[in-house]
């Protein structure tokens, strides 16, 4: 009886973790594939508005209405060697293709605060490595916008201040945290960055 009821859990315990395994892989490979995808599309795509960086808080940034799941932004940050596409929004479907702008935020480059979110096991992993000092590029509508990381924290879910608008050009991206944890992580890593300054370029 004993024998059958090990054999059973061990059975369960297989199965829940080739579960978790496939599903996580699953997970990889669709939003590798997302990314791909966006990145052929990206050339081609027309060029969105980008509001100037000299705008000012009473302003506010220009009205810029973007579809849900779009390519808004191409992110690198040159030390980890990182290049990924950002798309409008942060629902579950957005957040497969890519990180997810949150709607409402400033966009890259206007004053106040450019929200960004992604998952830790797929787009947003690289973000365990990174450290004060790394640049952060964001790309958008021919300009590049220089954003350099000046602070991390690890908050609990319902601690929102890192969404709060802001005065100075600032960026900020979450995921959640710890990294490697298994199944809803408990807690949100935020990177915190200002920006340096931009260019104009002739690439997107």
């Amino acid at each position: 009886m004993r024998s059958g009821f090990f054999t059973a859990c061990v059975w369960v315990l297989i199965a829940s973790g080739t579960f978790l395994f496939t599903s996580g892989l699953l997970d990889y490979v669709e939003s590798r594939s997302a990314q791909r995808e966006i990145a052929q599309e990206w050339v081609s795509a027309p060029i969105l508005p980008v509001p100037t960086p000299a705008a000012t808080p009473a302003a506010g940034p220009r009205p810029v209405r973007v579809h849900s799941g779009t390519a808004v932004a191409r992110l690198t940050i040159p030390r980890l060697n990182a290049a990924l596409y950002v798309v409008e929004g942060t629902d579950d479907r957005d957040l497969k293709r890519g990180p997810g702008h949150l709607t409402g935020s400033v966009f890259p480059g206007d004053a106040g605060n450019c929200v960004i979110a992604g998952h830790r096991d797929t787009h947003f992993s690289v973000l365990k490595n990174i450290q004060d000092g790394d640049e952060v590029v964001l790309e958008r509508g021919g300009h590049t916008f220089h954003y350099r990381v000046d602070g991390m924290q690890i908050v609990t879910p319902d601690n929102t201040e890192s969404l709060q608008p802001t005065k100075d050009a600032v960026l900020t991206l979450i995921t959640c945290y710890p990294f490697h944890y298994v199944g809803a992580a408990p807690k949100r890593f935020i990177v915190h960055a200002a920006l340096e300054d931009s260019t104009l370029t002739s690439a997107r």
